[in-house]
């Protein structure tokens, strides 16, 4: 992971504390980091993910509970039907 900055190995850490089924804001990840005013990079970060599904950053939503963006194949559906398929 050399080719990546601490700031996305740190983003992606905290992605994956997040238990299969559940989900957090980016505001979580934000503040969980130690850095509550990065929102957007975080956003940004996921966005570069290259360890999907092993980083989960389908679990990753906006604090009104939608789903936000996603980078994956498929977009967006993708990454609900990734959610409703962890849920069961």
């Amino acid at each position: 992971m050399k080719d990546y900055t601490p700031f996305q190995r740190a983003v992606w850490k905290a992605c994956m504390s997040i238990p299969p089924g559940e989900t957090r804001s980016y505001k979580w990840i934000a503040e969980k980091i130690g850095r509550p005013g990065s929102v957007r990079a975080v956003g940004n970060a996921l966005g570069k993910n290259p360890f999907a599904p092993l980083v989960p950053c389908h679990r990753v939503i906006r604090s009104d509970g939608s789903p936000g963006g996603f980078s994956g194949p498929g977009g967006t559906r993708a990454k609900v039907r990734l959610l409703k398929k962890e849920r069961g």
